[in-house]
């Protein structure tokens, strides 16, 4: 029987500062998705990476005394270590400067040019160069781009390649009636709907060289580089060996695709455009969070509240951070907002007081048996916990599935009080083996929420295969209170 695929992506963060917790939002939020589907016996690729052409990245460069390369080479291994820092599980780490990538880019152009989506022109353009990004009037709030408010807007005219972005209203509008949940949540795809319904302009999707060097080259025009949105968005298939007739673009693709309330029109419009034009199948879905604030307020330097993923983890570690984020966004909607408070109530009552608490109780009430016990996941009772679990992944619910997490911890402590084996340690053996097991099953069964909590759980018990007879230890200090 053949394996079935799963692809999903994330975006492809841009190098031109450290990462903040914004997209450790999105890497933990697709890591669980990626890890839940290969429980599931999914064939799973996840994929990630880093965007590094650019007019911002070439400005940076020259303000640090770098070339380009040397810059994004610093800054892009700063994305890839946080597989580690934040135990990501993800299988690809595409670079944007990477010769494959680059020249997937150029046959990707070639296809949209010989279906005459390609053209020369001379256009007064609205350009917000924090987005890299040309702006129409209806995206500017009093003549600046919100999400850059201290930036001016550039009026940039210059000969450049365009894009028949206006094409594409009729194909798009039609994707997405057809296809309801393309955006998650449903008022992002109404959002995107209303954007297209206004009607499309077509955009620049190339800079010349002598002004903007940074960038993949034009086929057959060494005057201009590809604008650097449209070179970004191909990653997600390039990574997948586009396009090479054999390779995983074809078991793999079309793919999910998470992204930032920021990225809307670039993932679920002008990506699916640019698809469409080279003949592609579009993307399978895009699943779309909000932004994290701090204490209400957004993130910013001169602010001085941005938050540092490799400073919390440092502090208390990935698996706090991790079940922190997952808990409490409420999964690709609404921003949600961060303050220490918040972590260590989440962090204190579900996971040092909560799954903690109960693992160093259980196993110590083991390990003062003496006995030698028996671990078999398989014979624990069905509690349906599979059924749920699926039902609420199926609609991406990770945030409710933290809470079926916790609950599901609240009733073993709460049997565990009311049976009270410490009273009589020796003459509850067979409870403590049930509960022990039931424990277990849990972690099993969530790992893909708190993967380094089970392996940690399993290696000191010694337990393979979800099978152990022997004598158990006290497993203790799993998460310290904040």
């Amino acid at each position: 029987m053949e394996t079935k695929k799963f692809y999903i992506t994330t975006t492809l963060p841009y190098v031109n500062s450290d990462p903040h917790i914004g997209f450790a939002l999105e890497l933990i939020q697709t890591d669980a998705i990626a890890r839940f589907k290969r429980k599931q016996g999914f064939d799973v690729i996840f994929n990630t990476g880093t965007d590094e052409h650019g007019q911002k990245i070439l400005e940076s460069a020259k303000k640090q005394g770098k070339t380009p390369q040397e810059y994004v080479d610093e800054y892009s291994k700063k994305f890839e270590d946080l597989k580690d820092v934040l135990n990501i599980s993800f299988d690809r780490f595409i670079r944007t400067t990477s010769k494959y990538h680059k020249k997937a880019a150029q046959k990707f152009w070639e296809l949209s040019l010989k279906n005459d989506d390609i053209y020369k022109g001379t256009y007064p353009v609205k350009y917000c160069v924090g987005c890299e990004l040309e702006k129409q009037d209806s995206e500017l709030v009093d003549g600046k781009c919100p999400l850059h408010p201290n930036s001016e807007i550039q009026i940039i005219e210059e000969e450049n390649y365009y894009f028949r972005f206006s094409r594409y209203q009729k194909p798009l509008l039609k994707m997405y009636n057809e296809n309801p949940n393309f955006v998650v949540p449903a008022f992002r795809q109404n959002e995107i709907k209303q954007f297209v319904e206004k009607g499309l302009k077509d955009f620049s999707i190339s800079r010349l060289k002598e002004k903007m060097p940074w960038g993949v080259q034009v086929p057959n025009d060494s005057k201009h580089v590809i604008y650097v949105w449209f070179d970004a968005l191909i990653n997600y298939i390039s990574t997948l060996g586009w396009p090479d007739e054999n390779s995983d673009f074809r078991d793999y693709w079309p793919g999910v695709q998470t992204a930032g309330k920021d990225n809307l029109r670039q993932q679920s419009a002008i990506w699916q455009a640019m698809l469409l034009s080279a003949g592609l199948p579009t993307s399978k879905q895009i699943l779309v969070h909000g932004f994290i604030t701090v204490d209400g307020q957004k993130m910013s330097k001169s602010i001085g509240n941005v938050v540092n993923p490799y400073e919390v983890v440092r502090k208390y570690g990935s698996e706090s951070l991790r079940y922190f984020l997952l808990s409490v966004a409420p999964p690709f909607s609404e921003d949600i907002d961060y303050t220490d408070e918040k972590f260590a109530n989440i962090i204190n009552g579900d996971l040092a007081n909560g799954i903690g608490n109960l693992v160093g109780r259980v196993t110590k009430l083991c390990e003062l048996n003496g006995d030698r016990f028996i671990v078999d996941l398989e014979k624990v009772e069905d509690r349906n916990l599979k059924e749920q679990i699926a039902k609420l992944m199926k609609d991406y619910k990770l945030n409710e599935v933290c809470s079926l997490f916790s609950a599901e911890v609240s009733i073993l402590d709460k049997d565990l009080q009311e049976k009270k084996p410490w009273e009589n340690v020796s003459e509850n053996k067979h409870y403590l083996e049930e509960v022990l097991n039931r424990i277990l099953v849990l972690l099993d069964e969530f790992d893909f929420i708190l993967p380094k909590t089970k392996i940690k759980v399993f290696d000191k018990i010694g337990i393979k295969e979800g099978k152990f007879l022997g004598k158990i230890k006290h497993v203790k200090d799993l998460f310290e209170r904040i």
